[in-house]
């Protein structure tokens, strides 16, 4: 297969979340019949809530800096879905993510045919498979996992990852992985182990309860990530941080917008420093650089004169909020769009409140949201003028055409939203 032909094929196994399947018995399977990639290498997965991206890219941004051959995968993926495959910080090429997904699909098509497996692996477990033997092919020391949905069945759990961090928990895609934190928590600390090292983000009460409730139980001590500022000094939207590590202290310029990636940035700087524990050379510097250069796309990102942020729940929503409260004075123009698994109750009042103009939309997903659908979310009293377009086209053109300089074009509600718009942008810069 081409590039676009393994796009089309591995489409064609379904939306990576209605077409999920719960357990890890394929993808073991499948990476039996791989020789096992993900035994060749350290791994590291991120679970959690919100915040496992951004973790990712600092750690991945440390770990370049350091010298260390690393691989990360990301999801979902904006533009291109060489986006969830990196080596050294880089994308994976299209010509290379399509003979590797040649070689998975055709591995796949045998197990079935052989009958060790009754249907082929979903997307997921296929890209998953991919950026894992890309990994083992590269050659590199270090693989960071961010795990897509849970954590007990996710594909990146079957890698066995011998460093694990939870980012916070928060309620999110309910229907799948329970209704309470409590709940969620527990899909999320499967991933702990007896034989692995562990990381844990602050909490709320009952996450924290059923997480060291699981470290407890596996006889296994989880590293507190609780950041201990000592100064912030606001640069411009910018953060200068002095905060500092039970091994040393960091005085940091954070590239990355909003107070919500304190805690990310102190949990991959506590992974980054125990990796020197597996033999990795990873100096203070390495940590400074690395944590000042990361990016993360889709999260509070600048780009073709909009801002763009992946807030798809609550928690996401509220730190949206914060950041905006405290660094934008601007009237806001917001294009929204979400999955319709989500309960926007709550999301729309968070972000709805401070919006002036509000152009509801529809992603080009089989998961979106009607945008009648969401009209029924917008609060009672709601001061601002509400427009509805039916593609994330028609929505940009409506920003360009009701929002004069002085306001601030915000894109939000959904990182599959925040692609689709980044990539028609993208095309037309090219034009």
């Amino acid at each position: 297969m081409n590039f676009e032909e393994s796009q089309n094929y591995l489409y064609g196994l379904g939306n990576e979340v209605l077409a999920m399947k719960l357990g890890l018995e394929n993808i073991r399977t499948l990476l039996t019949a791989l020789e096992n990639p993900e035994k060749q290498y350290l791994k590291v997965q991120i679970a959690g809530t919100n915040g496992k991206g951004s973790t990712v890219a600092f750690l991945e941004s440390v770990c370049v800096q350091a010298g260390i051959a690393v691989g990360a995968t990301v999801s979902p993926h904006l533009i291109s879905v060489t986006e969830r495959v990196r080596i050294n910080g880089d994308e994976i090429s299209e010509k290379g993510f399509a003979r590797l997904a040649t070689k998975i699909r055709e591995t796949s098509e045998k197990l079935v045919e052989n009958g060790n497996l009754e249907t082929v692996p979903t997307y997921f477990e296929q890209v998953t498979a991919i950026a894992l033997l890309a990994f083992a092919e590269a050659k590199v020391e270090i693989a960071i996992l961010e795990t897509g949905l849970g954590g007990r069945f996710d594909a990146t759990t079957a890698a066995n990852a011998e460093i694990v961090a939870i980012t916070p928990v928060d309620l999110d895609h309910q229907r799948i992985l329970g209704d309470t934190i409590s709940e969620i928590a527990a899909e999320k600390a499967a991933i702990i182990r007896a034989d692995t090292k562990v990381f844990a983000a602050e909490q709320k009460s009952e996450a924290e309860k059923v997480i060291y409730g699981k470290c407890r139980k596996v006889g296994v001590e989880a590293i507190r990530s609780k950041p201990q500022v000592i100064e912030i000094e606001d640069l411009g939207g910018f953060l200068c941080v002095n905060f500092k590590t039970p091994l040393t202290d960091y005085q940091v310029e954070m590239n990355m917008l909003g107070r919500h990636q304190l805690q990310n940035a102190n949990l991959a700087i506590l992974i980054a420093e125990s990796l020197r524990d597996y033999g990795f050379k990873v100096t203070k510097e390495n940590i400074l650089t690395g944590i000042e250069t990361a990016k993360h796309r889709g999260r509070l990102e600048y780009r073709n004169g909009f801002l763009f942020d992946g807030a798809h729940n609550i928690s996401g929503a509220k730190a949206l909020r914060d950041y905006l409260e405290e660094f934008n004075q601007k009237p806001i123009t917001m294009i929204f769009g979400a999955m319709r698994d989500k309960d926007l109750t709550e999301i729309a009042e968070i972000l709805f409140a401070k919006t002036a103009k509000l152009i509801l939309t529809k992603p080009d997903n089989p998961r979106s949201m009607e945008t009648e659908e969401i009209l029924r979310f917008v609060p009672t009293g709601f001061q601002g003028k509400v427009f509805q377009t039916e593609t994330v086209a028609d929505a940009l053109i409506k920003a360009e055409e009701i929002s004069v300089e002085s306001e601030l074009k915000l894109v939000t509600g959904s990182l599959y939203l925040v692609g689709e718009a980044q990539k028609i942008l993208k095309s037309k810069t090219e034009i």
